[in-house]
């Protein structure tokens, strides 16, 4: 990209030399989502092999990715973030928020989601597919506190639930879906010991940091693991929905019910009745559980 001499001191100009193209955000796109290999990349994108190389060698030169060898014969590499592209994730879930509000929707501030909408289509496009392997969160359970995955490597089945935030102040007039956060985590919590006997583990997860997530845990006596999704790795691994409230990204409301071998099962969404949302996903998942 040609710039101005007056650019040169711009973080702005500087960022669009590597996000100004298309086929660039759609690569970083598409590896945050673990589409890490030459072959599926161009069939996620559908971009021509020579043009893909050309896109990837860019990214690579300019510290965004970084080439993995795993394969000796013939070589073949994996495209790997490196901290710099790691750091543009918040980027891309706000451009994915942006668009989602403004392109392909009316502007409305919300924490909810039509049924008929993009963000329902993307969610219960889940279904079927594997969670990242690999990908682990700040997380607290207890007084503990360490990166634990998306799925319970001791359970049968884990529901997996997104909220947008505990103990927030959603404005006057609120953010119409966003509150019910605590409550949510309450269901879950008296409902855990029915979990626990049918096999299935509990995952909450918002973007709010381990810290204040250990806190309302503490306060909560919550037993199962909190997530923080604070730098945006599941929200651009999974194009989860997202609004902006109380001066943050947030993740609207949702529940995925995977099994053992970290396939997506069910997918609740929207959840706007939560105690119903609380015992449906119990069902699903202790179904999910029985099943060999």
């Amino acid at each position: 990209m040609r710039m101005h001499n007056a650019d040169e001191t711009c973080g702005i100009a500087q960022a669009a030399v590597v996000l100004g193209d298309w086929w660039n955000v759609l690569v970083l796109r598409e590896i945050a989502r673990g589409h890490v290999r030459f072959d599926a990349l161009a069939a996620e994108i559908g971009l021509s092999r020579n043009v893909l190389t050309e896109r990837l060698g860019r990214l690579v030169a300019r510290g965004v990715l970084r080439r993995s060898l795993y394969q000796r014969r013939p070589v073949r590499y994996e495209y790997l973030l490196t901290d710099a592209g790691a750091a543009l994730l918040p980027l891309l879930v706000a451009m994915q928020d942006w668009g989602d509000r403004w392109m392909l929707g009316d502007g409305s501030l919300t924490a909810i989601s039509a049924q008929d909408g993009s963000e329902h289509a993307r969610v219960h496009a889940l279904v079927g597919t594997e969670l990242p392997d690999g990908l682990a969160l700040p997380s607290t359970r207890g007084e503990e506190t360490a990166e634990l995955p998306l799925i319970s490597a001791e359970a049968r089945a884990t529901v997996l639930f997104a909220y947008p935030g505990t103990g927030v102040d959603w404005g006057d007039p609120p953010i119409p879906g966003a509150h019910g956060c605590t409550l949510e985590n309450r269901l879950f919590r008296d409902a855990w010991p029915t979990f626990r006997r049918a096999g299935v583990d509990v995952r909450g997860v918002s973007t709010q940091f381990a810290h204040e997530q250990a806190a309302f845990a503490r306060a909560e006596e919550v037993p199962y693991a909190l997530l923080s999704d604070a730098a945006h790795r599941l929200a651009a691994a999974l194009r989860l929905p997202t609004f902006r409230g109380a001066g943050r990204l947030r993740h609207k409301r949702l529940i995925l019910v995977a099994d053992a071998e970290r396939t997506v099962r069910h997918a609740l969404f929207p959840v706007v009745d939560v105690p119903h949302a609380v015992d449906e996903s119990l069902r699903l998942a202790a179904e999910c559980a029985r099943t060999p």
